[in-house]
């Protein structure tokens, strides 16, 4: 698959590593070209510096082939906006958006966005663990 992941943070850059282990061809973008030291020697892609909504920079990673578009900056503006593109003028198969905030999640669901809520994710996770741990007594 031709996957662009925006955002080379930490969620970015292992998502990078382990896309380039799968064998896929993967681009990353992001704002600050520093970011991309967090790449590890492993990382086979393309990198590109700029503003990830910025259609020059969508077409220079080569958005109107991509089957797949993730987006997990920290920004969940960014996230929203880059998605809406990908899916709406570009028509990108798969675009997965990360939130942090709850709330946003169940309006970029409601806008038929795929989301993945850390936040969300890690609530869930000690919620769970907490009920274990109830029933352990």
């Amino acid at each position: 698959m031709y996957i662009i992941i925006v955002g080379c943070g930490r969620v970015g850059a292992n998502l990078v590593s382990k896309l380039s282990e799968e064998g896929h061809n993967v681009v990353v973008i992001d704002r600050d070209k520093d970011s991309f030291s967090q790449l590890g020697s492993g990382s086979n892609c393309m990198t590109i510096t700029g503003m990830p909504m910025d259609e020059d920079v969508l077409k220079e990673a080569g958005i109107e082939e991509a089957d797949a578009l993730a987006a997990v900056t920290t920004d969940d503006n960014m996230n929203i906006m880059v998605s809406q593109i990908a899916r709406q003028l570009y028509h990108v198969p798969m675009v997965i958006t990360q939130t942090t905030d709850p709330e946003k999640q169940r309006v970029f669901t409601s806008m038929g966005l795929k989301t993945i809520c850390p936040t969300t994710l890690t609530v869930d996770a000690f919620f769970c663990a907490l009920k274990e741990g109830e029933t352990e007594k």
